[in-house]
Order: structure tokens, then C-alpha cells, then sequence
């Protein structure tokens, strides 16, 4: 764990809870409404609720809703896992949490870094006095430098046009006000939140949260149950990702929320489908670049009839291969070497 970063949280904890933190988080701001309401549900017996986006891509038919998110509310505050993807969603989504409860907004835990998880942060930033937490790599997020990853500004300026009014010329990056390295303990009334950095795999700064006593995981873009993920980035690791699965799966959540798809009381259920599906990608991908095969003619040769009807297929997939195909292909030239 990061010692700063620990001993920013506890002061920021102590601060708050002595009546330093504003509560402004019932001002109406001037967010663009959707007119598609988030549906908020709860881990069955359990103090912990999340919304389900979109399977697919952000876009204006969906208003940019494609991630998962959730809160763990303690007796002590709430904790939020990830903000969604625009700032009248984080707005949406601090005001279902007001129909819950009234108690502050301590901790706000960015699961990664990419867009369509962050851009509500803004709300929370500017509404209320939550820490902002993410793994160490996320700070490298920023405007006019270039990532592994992404552009900060140049997919700011994307989702602008595809997202107008949700995302406009006030959206901003928010980082994270802390960070940790490989693993933080949040002990907040009476849950123990466990942070735990699962990178580089889908991202460069990917990290799950363990609600306990409860069981319940928050998996991240990790696990991504039923929706075909995206894996078309410099920074995309499927060694390191199914590596983290493997992780996942000692963990034996018994309720699993993935950052895309279906949460589910089946966790091993929902770690196979992403798991089997990069592995299956590697396997085909595999025997091209064995046999110096091009890589249009090793994907029209693969048969993908069992994922070509979900979600983000057509978005995703040819670009997951592409990107799965040159990450075994820099890894035989490794090999290779003498």
C-alpha cells in the first residue's frame, strides 16, 4: 500500500467526519438530464447496490451508459466503485444514492482509467467531498500526454461529438486524489474494502475492490460477463489478464460485478466467459503467427460463430484479434532471440 496515500486517506477520513466536508451534494447543477433513468439494484440481503450499462458502445442511443458501477453503503459512509461515463450520470448516480441514504460520500474508487468509467467523476468532485482513489498508473491519464491507453484530451474531444450534451466543452479529467501501488485497505464502519491492483491487463492501472464481510467483489473491467470486451490497446496485456482471472478466481466472490455485463452469484461462470473467450482468441491468433500466417486471412479463417452475436462484436472483436496477433507475434521474436 502506498504510505502517502494511506495517510492522506485517514486525514481526508478524520476531516470529514469532524463536519469539515461541504455538503453541497443537493445542489442542482447544470448537467444535461437523461431521459433514460439508471436502474439501481441491490446485492441480495447485503448493503450494496449497482447500476448495469449498455452492452454496447457509448453513443447517443444509450447516452453514454455502457459501464457498470455500485456503492457499499457502511455505517460510517458510502463508498462508490466507478462513476460512469458522463457527468449527468455521476449526478444520476449520487442522486440514487441520496434516495438511499444520507450518509456522506467518503471514498469514490476509479476501477481505471477510461472514459466511459471516469467522466462522472465530476460530479462527485464538485459535489460532494469524497476522495477520489485509483491505482498509481492511473495519474498518468492526462490531458496533452499520450498513453498506452488513450489520448486524455483526444477521446475527451471524441466523446464531446458522439456524447453532446451528456459530454461538453465543461467536462473535464478529474485524477485521483490518492493512489496506491498494489494493494489498500479501506476499513470504513462496518465493511473492510480491500483494493487490489490486477494490471497491466485491460488496462494499464486496472485494480478490484473485495467488499467484506460480505464477499462481494467489484471486478473491474476484469471480468466482463456476457459482452465482448475491448482489448485493441498498447496497453492490453491477455498474459497478465487471464493471470488476473486466475486471481479472480481465489478470491471466490460470492457476488461478482463486473465493469461490463451481467453481475451474477455464478462468479466462475462469469470469469469463464472472459477468460474462454481470450484464450480462444489466443488459440486461433496463435496458430497464425506459428505458421507465419497473414493476419486478415487467420481472421476470416476463425470461426467466431459463438461470439458473433453478443454484444460489442462488431465494435471489438476484429481489433481484439489484431491486437491479441501482435502481442504473440512480439512475443515469438522474443523467443527467437539468441
Amino acid at each position: 500500500m502506498n504510505v502517502r496515500a494511506a495517510a492522506t486517506g485517514v486525514l481526508l477520513t478524520l476531516l470529514m467526519a469532524a463536519g469539515v466536508a461541504r455538503a453541497v451534494d443537493k445542489i442542482a447543477p447544470a448537467y444535461a438530464p437523461i431521459p433514460i433513468p439508471l436502474k439501481i439494484e441491490q446485492v441480495p440481503g447485503k448493503p450494496i447496490y449497482y447500476s448495469v450499462g449498455n452492452p454496447g458502445i457509448p453513443g447517443k442511443d444509450n447516452e453514454g451508459n455502457t459501464s457498470n458501477a455500485g456503492f457499499v453503503v457502511t455505517s460510517d459512509g458510502v463508498v462508490v466503485f466507478d462513476a460512469l461515463g458522463t457527468p449527468s450520470l455521476g449526478w444520476a448516480l449520487l442522486q440514487e444514492i441520496r434516495k438511499i441514504t444520507d450518509k456522506p460520500v467518503r471514498y469514490v474508487i476509479a476501477s481505471h482509467y477510461h472514459a466511459d468509467h471516469i467522466y462522472g467523476l465530476q460530479a462527485f468532485k464538485d459535489h460532494t467531498a469524497a476522495v477520489i482513489v485509483a491505482q498509481e498508473r492511473a495519474s498518468e491519464y492526462k490531458e496533452n500526454e499520450e498513453t498506452a491507453d488513450e489520448k486524455a484530451d483526444q477521446r475527451l474531444d471524441q466523446r464531446r461529438g458522439v456524447l453532446f450534451p451528456w459530454v461538453d466543452d465543461k467536462t473535464r479529467v478529474v485524477p485521483p486524489d490518492i493512489t496506491f501501488k498494489e494493494r489498500m485497505t479501506i476499513v470504513l464502519g462496518d465493511r473492510r474494502l480491500t483494493l487490489l491492483f490486477a494490471g497491466p491487463a485491460h488496462s494499464s492501472s486496472d485494480m478490484m475492490m473485495m467488499v467484506e464481510p460480505d464477499g462481494v467483489l467489484f471486478a473491474g473491467d476484469i471480468v466482463q460477463n456476457s459482452r465482448i470486451p475491448f482489448m485493441n490497446s498498447d496497453d492490453v496485456s491477455t498474459t497478465h489478464w487471464l493471470d488476473a482471472l486466475a486471481e479472480v478466481g481465489k478470491l471466490q466472490p460470492k457476488f461478482i460485478i463486473p465493469g461490463h455485463g451481467k453481475p451474477s452469484t455464478e462468479a466462475d461462470k462469469a470469469i469463464a466467459f472472459t477468460r474462454d473467450y481470450i484464450q480462444y482468441v489466443r488459440n486461433a491468433m496463435s496458430g497464425a503467427v506459428q505458421n507465419w500466417t497473414d493476419f486478415d486471412a487467420a481472421y476470416a479463417q476463425t470461426d467466431w460463430s459463438k461470439y458473433k452475436d453478443m454484444p460489442a462484436f462488431a465494435n471489438n472483436n476484429r481489433g481484439n484479434a489484431y491486437r491479441i496477433y501482435l502481442e504473440l507475434e512480439q512475443s515469438q521474436f522474443k523467443q527467437d532471440k539468441p
